[in-house]
C-alpha cells in the first residue's frame, strides 16, 4: 500500500529477486507532493544498491558542501560533506518528481492500482484485504508503505498516531538563481530557511517555524515571518506564492510487524526532515526487507527485518531531536555552539550511517 519512495523501492527490490508485488495507491494520479529532496551519502548508496543509482545521478545535482549562516547571512560553519561521505556515496539534490519518475520507470512492469484505498484488513497466514473499489484479495504479505498517516498502521496495529513536533514547514521551487550552487541554511529565532541547488539555477527551498498551533500560522502570509533574512531569501520568497504547507510530524510505532503485515518508511518511523534521512531510511527498509524475504520464510523475515532496522531508525530519530534542541537554543548561544562545534556535531549525527544498514 503506497506508491511513494518506500513502496516503489520495495516493489523494485522484490521484482529483482523474483518476488511478485502489486502496488495500491490511494491517490488517483502518481503526483508526488513536495518540491525537492536532498539525499546524503547513505541515501545515494541505497539507491545504487537498488539498481537505480545511475538514473538518479543523471537527474540530480551534486552537493559538495553545507553552509550554516545566521539569518543575516553571517557564516557559522562550512562543512565538507563530500569528504565526510567519501567511500559511501556523493550527496545530491533532486526534484522529488524526478526521483519518482526514476522509480516508476524501474517498476514499469509492476501492477499499480491508482485511486484505490484499503478499507479493511484481516491478518493471518494469508491476510485478506478489502479495497475501496469493492474488490478483495488474499496475499502472502501486506506492506504498509502509505506514509505518515498510514491506513495499514491504523488497521493492523491501532493507535500510534503521528505526533506533531512543534514545527510547520513550507516547500517550493524557484528558478533563475544561478548564484545558489550548494546547500545553505539560514537560522533565525525559531525559524529556518534552507536553499538547495537543483542545478541550472533551480533552487529547492524549505522554510520552517516553531509554533504550538499549526492552523494559526497557515492563516497568515507566512512569508512575513522571514522578513529581515538576508539575500537571496527575499527574492526567493517572491516565487513562493504556491508553496506546499505541512505540519512536521513523526511516527514512533511500537511494532512494525504483525502476522504477515509489515510497515516500512514513514508509515513505521517518520521523523523530522532536519537529518534529510526520510528517503534513505525508506530505501534501506526496502532493501533489507527484500533481502530477508528472499532468504527466509515470511514470518522469519519480518522478525529479522524489525530487529535489524529499529536501532538504526531510532538513532536517526534521536539525532533529529538533538538537532532541534540545538537549533532552538537562544541565538547567541546557538551561533557560538555552531561556530565552535558544527563539524563535530555533524560527524556525531551521521557517523553510524556510514555503515551498511
Amino acid at each position: 500500500m503506497g506508491a511513494g519512495v518506500a513502496g516503489l523501492a520495495l516493489a523494485h527490490a522484490l521484482e529483482r529477486r523474483g518476488i511478485a508485488a502489486e502496488v495500491v495507491e490511494r491517490a488517483d494520479a502518481r503526483q508526488p507532493s513536495g518540491a525537492g529532496l536532498y539525499l546524503p551519502g547513505n541515501a545515494v548508496r541505497a539507491f545504487g544498491e537498488l539498481g537505480v543509482g545511475p538514473v538518479v545521478a543523471a537527474r540530480a545535482n551534486p552537493i559538495a558542501r553545507q553552509r550554516i549562516l545566521d539569518h543575516r547571512g553571517r557564516l557559522l560553519a562550512d562543512l565538507d560533506v563530500e569528504r565526510f561521505w567519501d567511500g559511501v556515496g556523493g550527496c545530491v539534490a533532486i526534484p522529488r518528481a524526478a526521483l519518482h519518475d526514476a522509480l516508476r520507470d524501474a517498476t514499469e512492469d509492476v501492477p499499480v492500482r491508482l485511486g484505490t484505498s484499503v478499507t479493511d484488513l484481516k491478518d493471518g497466514d494469508g491476510p485478506e484485504v478489502s479495497f475501496s473499489d469493492g474488490s478483495t484479495g488474499s496475499y502472502d504479505l501486506v506492506v504498509g508503505a502509505d506514509g505518515v498517516h498510514s491506513t495499514i498502521r491504523r488497521l493492523a496495529f491501532g493507535g500510534s498516531p503521528a505526533r506533531y513536533v512543534g514545527q510547520v514547514c513550507w516547500r517550493f521551487v524557484a528558478d533563475g538563481f544561478a548564484e545558489v550552487n550548494d546547500w545553505t541554511v539560514m537560522l533565525g529565532r525559531g525559524r529556518t530557511f534552507l536553499t538547495v541547488a537543483l542545478g541550472a539555477g533551480v533552487v529547492y527551498c524549505y522554510a520552517d517555524v516553531n509554533t504550538g498551533d499549526p492552523s494559526a500560522v497557515d492563516c497568515e502570509d507566512w512569508r512575513e515571518l522571514f522578513a529581515g533574512f538576508a539575500d537571496p531569501v527575499p527574492r526567493l520568497l517572491d516565487e513562493a506564492a504556491d508553496a506546499y504547507f505541512a505540519p512536521i510530524e513523526e511516527v514512533v510505532a511500537p511494532a512494525w510487524t504483525a502476522r504477515r503485515i509489515v510497515l516500512i518508511g514513514d508509515a513505521a518511523h517518520a521523523s523530522s526532515p532536519n537529518m534529510a534521512q526520510g528517503a534513505a531510511m525508506a530505501v534501506e527498509d526496502a532493501l533489507v526487507l527484500a533481502e530477508r524475504l528472499d532468504a527466509e520464510t515470511v514470518d522469519e523475515a519480518l522478525i529479522a527485518y524489525e530487529r535489524r532496522r529499529k536501532p538504526r531508525v531510532a538513532w536517526v530519530q534521536e539525532q533529529t531531536h538533538r538537532r532541534d534542541r540545538t537549533r532552538s537554543l537562544p541565538p547567541v548561544i546557538r551561533n557560538l555552539t555552531l561556530r565552535l562545534a558544527a563539524e563535530r556535531i555533524f560527524r556525531s549525527n551521521y557517523e553510524p550511517l556510514r555503515d551498511q544498514p
